[in-house]
């Protein structure tokens, strides 16, 4: 009695479980038959595919600053160089022109520092008409344009004047780039004038000039090794600025034999060297001066006039172009580099805003690596590691009787 008892009231449970579920179910039906249709918007948002994200924007141009420097530029370059100068460049080329007057240490700074921060700059193509004035500092620029890449990582190209001035001796990290020949190619094209002439007995005179070690190392090397039968007679190194001693410079000019005498020196030493040898008989028919493109300065003004005619100097050819066909050059060289990066990465790196912050370097992922080997219009523009172009064309320059370069 008792276990049909509990099998009954098992029963009971079971049925009424399944009746409380069907008026849950219908209930529930009810419920949702008596609420209001859910509003289109509502709709909408739930039928929309997931959302994306937006593909980032790479630079695709590059910002380039074509400085003018010096007072000469301001009735030659007129209006303000645009996108249409360069459109045969690899990349677009967005142009920033900038006069600068003078080319003192802190107007150019200055100048160049103001336009970074405005135009975030992948490099800078500079031309200056450094040498016109006697007081003007030749090397000067090159080492301004050589300290400013050097802390900013920002490619410089010097293409003429004191910027193409070849500097030995370049600071660590530099990337500053000149449109000018090494010591060695130079001292080589000094070699094959004299072996043309058969001028082999001859003297080296070197200011304290940075590099002048090299300079001198370079010679011996080459007289050493070469088979034509060199007489270098004697080795000078003279303190060549104003104020120096200048009876023991003439007491050593004095000692010289040699009728022809390699120079290396700075622009102004030049000036003061000349001066010392004019008092000592150095100067004249019968002695023949070679000196380095360092001391030539500018080859199209008149050099002063201590400079003896008959002089001969060592210079590239970049003064048989036009300023148009310069400056192309340089900005070139800058657009072939951000199109090798572009090919390499896929992209091109944003440019240098800031002076005051000092830059990472690297050796293989820069802009500048890429601006090293340069072909355009045929034309090879590559660098070597120093910063000189690796195949200049090299040219001889002679002072003539109305005090020009016989060019």
């Amino acid at each position: 009695m008792r276990v049909e008892t509990c099998e009954a009231v098992l029963a009971s449970c079971v049925v009424s479980c399944q009746h409380g579920h069907s008026q849950g179910s219908a209930s529930s039906l009810s419920l949702a038959s008596s609420l209001p249709p859910p509003p289109p918007l509502l709709l909408l948002i739930s039928s929309l595919p997931p959302l994306q994200a937006r593909p980032l924007l790479l630079q695709q141009s590059i910002n380039v600053a074509v400085v003018f420097s010096g007072s000469s530029y301001q009735n030659e370059v007129r209006g303000r160089l645009s996108g249409e100068n360069f459109v045969d460049m690899p990349v677009v080329v967005s142009p920033v022109t900038v006069l600068v007057n003078d080319t003192n240490p802190r107007d150019l700074l200055t100048r160049l520092c103001d336009t970074m921060a405005t135009e975030k700059l992948h490099g800078v193509v500079f031309e200056d008409d450094v040498g016109v004035g006697d007081d003007t500092q030749v090397a000067e620029v090159a080492q301004i344009l050589d300290f400013l890449s050097t802390q900013t990582a920002l490619p410089i190209v010097g293409i003429s004047g004191g910027s193409a001035v070849v500097i030995p001796f370049k600071a660590e990290g530099s990337s500053f780039l000149q449109m000018g020949a090494s010591l060695e190619q130079q001292i080589v094209c000094m070699f094959k004038l004299m072996e043309e002439y058969d001028w082999g007995e001859f003297a080296v005179i070197t200011s304290l000039l940075p590099g002048y070690d090299t300079f001198v190392d370079i010679v011996q090397s080459y007289t050493d090794t070469s088979y034509f039968l060199w007489n270098l007679q004697d080795v000078l190194s003279l303190e060549m600025s104003v104020g120096s001693n200048d009876a023991r410079t003439k007491r050593m000019l004095q000692q010289v034999d040699s009728q022809v005498l390699m120079a290396y020196c700075s622009y102004e030493e030049a000036q003061y060297l000349f001066q010392q040898a004019a008092e000592v008989g150095l100067l004249g028919p019968g002695y023949i001066w070679i000196i380095t493109s360092q001391a030539v300065g500018n080859p199209d003004s008149p050099p002063p006039a201590s400079f003896p005619i008959g002089v001969i100097g060592v210079i590239t050819d970049q003064w048989r172009k036009s300023l148009r066909q310069r400056v192309r050059e340089g900005v070139a060289i800058v657009a072939q580099g951000a199109e090798s990066f572009k090919k390499l990465y896929g992209f091109i790196p944003e440019g240098q805003g800031d002076c005051t912050k000092l830059a990472k370097h690297s050796d293989n992922n820069t802009l500048f690596r890429h601006m090293l080997n340069v072909t355009w219009e045929r034309k090879d523009l590559s660098f070597n590691s120093q910063g000189f172009l690796t195949n200049p064309s090299m040219v001889l320059v002679a002072l003539d009787r109305d005090r020009l370069w016989d060019k």
